[in-house]
């Protein structure tokens, strides 16, 4: 129904006879290619002229042939670029008013009064100012005679949309902008990489990173690789810093770590405003503690390479947004940026956010450090209040004393970010004050007695670490309820965290049916959706998702590269997920995939025809390769060998087919950077609501010297989970998927 609505909406949009521009400006950012690839599809598929403008503003005020019409053609294979194709460039001729009026000279020229700018503040402060200045250049356009008056009333009005590209993530008003999580992989990659080193000589690294004035790369990367200390120049650290920082490198080395990590941004300051730079960082921890340290500055290295699955996702779907959003738009509409608001893609009113992201500024400069975490937006202030949690160990006589004891373990498939879940679940527990348990190999060892208490140390590293240390096994707790039992009142489990995928979610409802006749089940019990096939209901996203995509792109990426030479070939990928096709159609759409088949959507061999015969058709163009992507469970007759050898035979004398399994591939490797701070902050929530339904309970009163808990579970969607056949289940969770395949048929490669 979702994607029959979208379909109609899209259909019903017209933008024949309208003009649009695209343009980056300011620094480049990956992902950047992919929101102008989005902007000319979208554009064409709904019947406007698309015209991309060379070198930013600077190709705007120069014209000629710095201003192109785009064709359907001529964004293909830009997706997995880095950087932007189009140019960038710093333009002082846009901020005269002479050089704004050449603008708009070449603008009306082509009749574009639509321009999608992407860029940092100050570009798209540029472009509202010069819609505001639009009417008044046009007047003088006029009397110069450059233009005549019929254009003027015709080209009456200048829409602008914008879209944030910006590895530092420093606009207000959007979760992420293009850019940054690509820039996160890149010092992900880095930081992973000196591990090893710095573990071999029992060293002290100093890594300096970019992001201007804002913190948030610093902020995150700390966060993803567990870092020892991190300096952000929204919160500089408290007089004294350099003292507790050396205590608390000095500390770890006593808990046997070989190593230490330091991340500073470029920006840091301290409480008085005088900057705090790597070598200074260096310098103190040589002097004082004596420790081999070396400093790593990885510079325009974060702003390279190829855009993450993520930012090519972010910016396919603001893309199709901004050019919603122009089509829309009135006279008085005032320019809008298109944002990121937890999984939706929104307009904003441009002024607005840029003028929040002036006053953090502004806050930073007054030293009102609070106001200015706060302005940045609620999720970098979740994630500092996650760091200063998970980094910063308080010592014993601190710790507050609960006598609660708390099992963590894991369910089902490994998927990569379950280590940094249970690192979180465990580091916040005993901040808490609980007794922290591991149970290996999940419920199987559960009733086998293997668990163990588990310390703040013993998670130390695991936030980089793929698959599940702990171990997971998908045995269902229903056949062994006895024993499981035994081993709850033996070691006196009061809470159980289980982590992993649907089987979790079977597993919780086993043991919550089991609650009428055993009393130890009577106990908070919470999950976290931790599967790569991101098939668990009443979520948008489960942890490893993001990494799995990751692979199925990179590898998606190779196999195209891998045709450049050969020229007329289609390949077939198949993808794991089960019966939810998460995986395939989102994948399609960061990889550029001319299809994705997959079982929420029903298709007959029809549809294949169809799909051989646009294949036939791309051939005859500049475009001669293909990617149709396949959900393992799409069809059950329509198989990946069937469609292969359907597109062989059909396509005979026009393409040659191949195909892929990409298999277990899609399980292993190290978490993505999302992956590691989405388990990391959703298993501190989930802890979070443990510790205060235990609390709860214990202030209810003691029965019979065991705690009565009292919790309400959300037994409709628990039910609703396991109760409907898996078929209908994941129909519930594919809103994100049915959305996907609306854009993939728009912005087909």
């Amino acid at each position: 129904m979702a994607q029959t609505d979208n379909k109609r909406f899209f259909e019903n949009l017209s933008g024949a006879g309208k003009a649009i521009a695209v343009l980056t400006s300011g620094g480049d950012a990956q992902g950047m290619n992919a929101a102008v690839r989005a902007v000319v599809r979208m554009g064409i598929y709904v019947g406007a002229k698309v015209y991309f403008v060379h070198e930013g503003y600077q190709g705007m005020v120069d014209g000629g042939d710095n201003i192109k019409e785009a064709t359907w053609e001529s964004v293909s294979s830009m997706l997995q670029m880095g950087g932007t194709v189009i140019g960038s460039a710093r333009c002082k001729d846009f901020r005269m008013h002479e050089g704004r009026l050449k603008a708009a000279h070449n603008l009306v020229q082509r009749g574009i009064t639509n321009l999608c700018v992407i860029g940092g503040d100050g570009s798209l402060t540029g472009a509202n100012l010069f819609r505001e200045e639009w009417s008044g250049l046009l007047a003088e356009l006029v009397q110069q005679g450059l233009i005549d008056e019929e254009a003027s009333q015709k080209y009456s009005a200048l829409h602008i949309v914008g879209m944030v590209g910006s590895i530092d993530n420093d606009f207000c008003g959007t979760d992420m902008t293009i850019g940054t999580d690509s820039a996160l992989h890149r010092i992900i990659e880095v930081v992973d990489a000196i591990m090893t080193t710095a573990q071999s000589h029992q060293r002290t690294f100093v890594l300096e990173v970019m992001g201007r004035h804002c913190g948030y790369l610093a902020l995150v990367s700390a966060l993803a690789c567990g870092a020892d200390w991190v300096l952000i120049p929204e919160m500089p650290p408290e007089d004294g810093w350099e003292e507790k920082m050396c205590q608390k490198l000095s500390a770890t080395r006593s808990r046997g770590s070989r190593l230490n990590i330091i991340i500073v941004a470029e920006g840091a300051i301290d409480r008085h405003g005088k900057a705090i730079t790597s070598s200074i960082v260096k310098d103190l921890v040589v002097q004082r503690l004596g420790f081999d340290t070396r400093v790593t500055i990885l510079g325009h290295v974060q702003r390279g390479g190829t855009p993450s699955a993520f930012d090519r996702i972010l910016a396919s779907r603001m893309g199709v947004e901004a050019v919603l959003a122009l089509l829309e738009t009135t006279a008085n509409t005032p320019a809008c940026v298109v944002s990121l608001c937890g999984n939706q893609s929104v307009r904003l009113p441009l002024m607005e956010c840029v003028q929040m992201t002036q006053q953090v500024q502004k806050a930073m400069d007054e030293k009102r450090f609070e106001e200015a975490v706060q302005l940045r937006g609620r999720s970098f202030e979740n994630n500092l209040k996650t760091y200063k949690l998970l980094a910063h160990r308080k010592p014993e006589s601190e710790l507050p004393q609960s006598n609660f004891n708390v099992a963590v373990l894991n369910v089902g498939a490994p998927a990569a970010g379950m280590n940094a879940a249970v690192r979180s679940a465990v580091r916040v527990g005993i901040s808490e004050g609980h007794k922290m348990f591991a149970v290996s190999d999940g419920f199987e060892g559960f009733y086998k007695g293997q668990i163990k208490e588990i310390k703040w140390a013993d998670v130390g590293g695991w936030t980089g670490q793929g698959g599940s240390l702990l171990g997971t096994k998908r045995t269902l707790p229903a056949k062994h309820i006895d024993k499981i039992a035994e081993q709850m009142r033996k070691y006196n489990i009061n809470a159980l965290l289980v982590i992993g995928g649907f089987e979790a979610l079977e597993c919780l409802l086993q043991l919550y049916e089991a609650r009428s006749s055993y009393g130890e089940f009577c106990i908070p019990l919470c999950m976290l959706p931790a599967t790569i096939s991101n098939n668990v209901p009443g979520t948008n996203l489960s942890i490893g998702a993001d990494t799995a995509l990751n692979a199925i792109v990179e590898t998606c990426d190779r196999i195209k590269q891998s045709a450049s030479g050969t020229k007329h070939r289609v390949f077939i990928i198949e993808t794991m997920g089960g019966y939810c096709g998460y995986l395939a159609s989102v994948g399609g759409l960061a990889a550029g995939a001319d299809a994705a088949y997959i079982f929420e959507e029903p298709f007959d061999i029809r549809d294949l025809q169809s799909n051989v015969e646009h294949l036939t058709e791309k051939m005859k163009t500049s475009i001669q390769r293909g990617l149709v992507l396949r959900n393992e469970n799409s069809n059950e007759n329509y198989t990946t060998d069937f469609i292969y050898q359907l597109y062989s035979e059909e396509g005979k004398g026009v393409f040659d087919c191949r195909k892929n399994v990409l298999g277990h591939m899609q399980q292993g490797g190290a978490p993505s950077p999302f992956d590691r701070n989405f388990g990391t902050k959703i298993a501190a929530k989930a802890m979070q609501w443990i510790s205060k339904k235990l609390n709860e309970s214990y202030r209810k009163g003691m029965k019979d010297n065991s705690y009565a808990f009292h919790v309400v579970m959300k037994q409709t969607l628990l039910k609703l989970s396991i109760e409907l056949n898996h078929h209908l289940t994941f129909f519930l969770m594919c809103a994100a998927v049915h959305e996907a395949l609306s854009i993939c048929q728009i912005v087909k490669a």
